[in-house]
């Protein structure tokens, strides 16, 4: 194998752990904007995690943030909750997402 192809390689690799990465990150930064969320609501525990499985399914519908934070902001609508606090609560919890697999 050529050097080209095994730095080729090499890039590939890396580019596919960081997108697997990336996908985990998402999903742990849905979970909890998920729990904040449904404390919020007032969700009992099995409610809570019907909840959460409703937040990380809502990030499938388009790429991009914008589709976990309609949903949040929809269902946080009758709480007086900004789409500033919203905005900043998942900047936050993106970080401790990330943080958690550090």
């Amino acid at each position: 194998m050529s050097t080209f192809d095994e730095r080729k390689k090499s890039f590939e690799k890396k580019f596919a752990h960081d997108e697997e990465l990336q996908f985990k990150i998402s999903a742990r930064r849905n979970k909890y904007i998920g729990e904040w969320a449904s404390k919020i609501l007032g969700y009992n525990p099995d409610q809570e995690k019907e909840y959460i499985q409703s937040v990380i399914k809502a990030d499938f519908a388009e790429a991009g943030d914008e589709d976990v934070f309609r949903k949040i902001k929809a269902d946080l609508k009758d709480h007086n909750i900004s789409d500033k606090e919203v905005r900043k609560k998942m900047d936050e919890l993106n970080e401790k997402a990330k943080s958690d697999f550090k």
